[in-house]
């Protein structure tokens, strides 16, 4: 495939560029042609990158709408409601069953599940294990479960179970971090956690760092990520406009695992298929998106709707 550079308008700031960079921004707007006048639905807008030139290129503002549920995000993405996009303030889920609802159909609709740069980058939002910060990870900070909660209460086993299955911890060592974590605890800081994490690990380490994992789990376990993943991925069909394309942005193999299953039932349906692939192997950030580190690990796959 050949991917042409996308380069910003002038005229929008350039400090919300550097709130958060799109990753596979490029490859999802090549294999998903926005055309002028169509309708666009980010189900994962955060800071507006996707959003911003998708818009771009189809104009389309009245009949389009971002969704996120963390306020922040939100608060971001008003510059597009001045313009007349809908802005939903809710999970993705919520959000779809919401507009399947209302009747409401998209030509373009675009999930990105990674957690974006601003989340990522700021201490107070727990999801660094860089910096010292809470212990919160929540996407929406309405919910009252966050990290803090589950390291303080969780079982020996519950622990182990999360750090094997959403982090992707070898055995041996989920264990001894979950241990580590009732004999030590309470814990309020992220760096105190992985400090702890750290110490655990036995042998060197260089670029990854030992709680990595952990906070993946942390993370998943917290915004029950992977049941949003499964629930949403039956709706999108749902949500399209005949010939419309939805394209779905995963981040490590428990969620493209999702997809890709998803995918392939509708490859395999037959007449009952309601989706045709664009793409039979995902564009991956490390060959798509060279110049974005945190692309690295993404996963592009595309459908459209029969």
């Amino acid at each position: 495939m050949s991917i042409k550079a996308h380069v910003p308008p002038q005229s929008h700031s350039s400090k919300e560029y550097e709130l958060h960079v799109p990753v596979l921004l490029d490859a999802t707007l090549e294999l998903l042609t926005p055309q002028k006048g169509e309708s666009y639905l980010d189900l994962t807008a955060g800071y507006g990158g996707h959003a911003e030139a998708f818009l771009e290129e189809t104009g389309n503002f009245a009949d389009s709408a971002l969704v996120d549920r963390d306020e922040y995000a939100i608060a971001h993405l008003e510059r597009f409601a001045a313009r007349g996009v809908s802005l939903l303030h809710t999970d993705f889920v919520s959000a779809a069953r919401e507009l399947i609802a209302q009747q409401k159909k998209f030509d373009i609709v675009v999930v990105d599940l990674g957690v974006s740069s601003p989340q990522l980058d700021q201490a107070t939002r727990g999801f660094s294990f860089t910096k010292p910060g809470p212990l919160d990870m929540r996407m929406d900070r309405s919910q009252t479960t966050s990290a803090e909660t589950i390291v303080n209460t969780y079982t020996v086993d519950a622990l182990e179970r999360i750090i094997i299955k959403y982090g992707e911890e070898q055995r041996g060592f989920a264990r001894r971090i979950a241990t580590g974590i009732v004999e030590n605890r309470p814990f309020s800081d992220t760096k105190q956690l992985a400090d702890m994490i750290a110490h655990l690990h036995r042998g060197k380490w260089q670029k990854i760092h030992p709680a990595t994992r952990t906070f993946q789990a942390l993370r998943i376990e917290v915004n029950q990520e992977l049941a949003q993943v499964e629930a949403v991925l039956p709706l999108l069909p749902s949500l399209l406009h005949q010939n419309g394309r939805v394209g779905v942005i995963s981040f490590h193999s428990l969620e493209d695992r999702l997809v890709k299953q998803f995918f392939k039932e509708q490859a395999q349906a037959g007449f009952e298929a309601e989706l045709s692939l664009l793409n039979k192997k995902p564009l991956d950030g490390a060959t798509y998106d060279v110049h974005n580190p945190r692309a690295r690990s993404a996963k592009l796959r595309a459908a459209v709707k029969k």
